[in-house]
């Protein structure tokens, strides 16, 4: 099935509940023919949480957050490296930073970057940082010091962004995005869905991820937490056949590309698992920075009750 304009892509969307059987087994054909069956689980780990300066009203770590976090600088050298060695150790394929904030200082990034060279230096593992709005010079540096990919979300359309956050633009992530893979950084690009965007919001976003064309792309479905501004949204129509509409879209337009079901799929997707990894092959586990998730235990369970093979992709070091 190909999806060339953006009006095939919302009959996606709105395609009736009783042919979506048909659309999963079109799409499971082409999950497995570039993914296998196998499902890679995801860990984050948040190493520097909270006081973040942008608005963006679905986050808990925002300016605009009553939510009661953790808030931390940089962790030491020290838990770095011996988190590091816990991915070396369990022979992970790769060890995730996650950064609050959307703009650094050079002092922050040459403190990060020596801590990233010394963890290289040591472990030899992939890395991977969410690390906001960098500046070439600044990326250049995290190159060199040994970063193997980034993730920078789109969260929705250009159009509907002002919605969410008026304190960067689209464009700016859209422009960083493009600097960092003119350097050579493998990119995570995903979005958010249930914001209050329309159905060709969701679309216009994945054609923009399409042409961006990341190696991973996590589709998270909004939780409202309390003390946010998104607190109240109602998230009543992300139901799993929805939900499952949007993952099909996603590996329709990127089908080289790991799609990940990230945030919400414990609460919009629980017992519809083997239809789910039909679609991705990728999922998280053991929370989404600041609300909680399925362990790995458990997580590895439905995966396997689903006839699904499993393997870590990173690990969790609270």
């Amino acid at each position: 099935m190909n999806i060339e304009t953006r009006e095939e892509a919302l009959s996606i969307l709105n395609l009736k509940n009783d042919e979506l059987p048909e659309l999963l087994n079109i799409v499971y054909s082409i999950r497995k023919k570039y993914k296998g069956n196998r499902v890679g689980i995801q860990l984050l780990t948040n190493v520097r949480s909270g006081n973040c300066t942008q608005n963006c009203a679905y986050c808990a770590q925002s300016i605009l957050s009553k939510v009661d976090i953790k808030k931390y600088s940089l962790v030491s050298t020290e838990k770095i490296l011996k988190d590091g060695n816990l991915v070396l150790d369990n022979s992970l394929a790769r060890h995730c930073l996650g950064l609050s904030g959307i703009r650094f200082s050079d002092t922050e990034i040459n403190e990060f970057a020596n801590q990233i060279i010394k963890l290289k230096k040591e472990t030899q593992t992939p890395i991977c940082c969410s690390i906001g709005l960098l500046t070439l010079d600044q990326a250049e540096i995290l190159k060199k010091a040994g970063v193997d990919r980034i993730n920078h979300n789109l969260n929705t359309s250009e159009r509907f962004y002002p919605y969410i956050c008026t304190t960067h633009t689209y464009k700016e992530r859209i422009d960083n995005i493009k600097m960092l893979q003119s350097l050579g950084f493998e990119i995570c690009c995903g979005g958010i869905i249930g914001l209050g965007e329309e159905k060709m919001d969701i679309v216009d976003m994945v054609f923009s991820i399409k042409e961006i064309n990341p190696q991973a792309v996590p589709i998270n479905f909004l939780i409202p937490i309390k003390g946010t501004p998104l607190e109240n949204s109602d998230t009543a129509y992300l139901t799993a056949e929805y939900c499952l509409k949007i993952l099909c879209l996603t590996r329709l337009l990127l089908p080289k590309s790991d799609i990940r079901c990230a945030a919400g799929r414990e609460v919009y997707l629980k017992g519809w698992e083997k239809e789910l990894f039909c679609v991705v092959d990728s999922v998280f586990a053991s929370g989404y920075l600041t609300t909680d998730g399925d362990g790995i235990d458990e997580t590895i369970k439905v995966i396997k009750d689903a006839g699904f093979e499993y393997y870590i992709e990173s690990s969790n070091f609270e």
